[in-house]
């Protein structure tokens, strides 16, 4: 049957169009409903403000990882995604830099960034993406050893660089983003 045909229960009268009988009534409903469903700020339509509402942003905070040492939080979470700050060897229990050259300092600053996953709820395995920030890049052999034990399976993609200087003096900062499944 052609689409632009409506089936009818009898046939239509002489000089009718078929399927056009209704056509400036249906028109007019159909703007009437648009008008009703569209109110002058769109964004306040009941539909549009479930569909487009921003996920919920969730700060995560442990003392098991140091606290932040400026105006920033350890994590924050969008809906299944957690962006991590950057984490560097500082001791949560003590607020000192770890002693021991970039093999302890990377050491700690996983350790540190496990602790945030693990207050949100995730694991290394969650891990998608993460910058490392070296003060030599020559030492890149060492972290990159101890940076890839903390990961079983395939690892997140990553980028390296050398950064002039670090806070504290740090030898290596890693900050990271991680998705969850729910």
């Amino acid at each position: 049957m052609p689409l632009h045909t409506i089936p009818r229960s009898r046939p239509p009268r002489s000089g009718a169009r078929p399927g056009w009988r209704h056509a400036p009534l249906l028109a007019l409903a159909w703007l009437l409903a648009a008008a009703a469903c569209t109110p002058a700020d769109p964004a306040a339509h009941p539909v549009n403000a479930l569909v487009n509402a921003p996920p919920e942003r969730r700060i995560i905070e442990t003392a098991d990882a140091p606290a932040a040492i400026g105006p920033y939080s350890q994590a924050i979470q969008v809906g299944h995604t957690l962006y991590l700050a950057g984490q560097i060897g500082l001791d949560p229990s003590t607020g000192a830099m770890v002693e021991g050259g970039i093999e302890a300092e990377t050491h700690r600053a996983m350790q540190n960034l496990g602790a945030v996953l693990e207050a949100a709820g995730l694991t290394f395995a969650d891990v998608v993406q993460s910058q490392v920030f070296l003060a030599d890049l020559d030492e890149f052999g060492a972290m990159n050893e101890i940076y890839g034990s903390y990961f079983e399976g395939p690892a997140p993609a990553r980028a390296t660089v050398e950064a002039a200087r670090l806070p504290r003096d740090a030898r290596v900062e890693i900050l990271m983003i991680a998705v969850g499944s729910g």
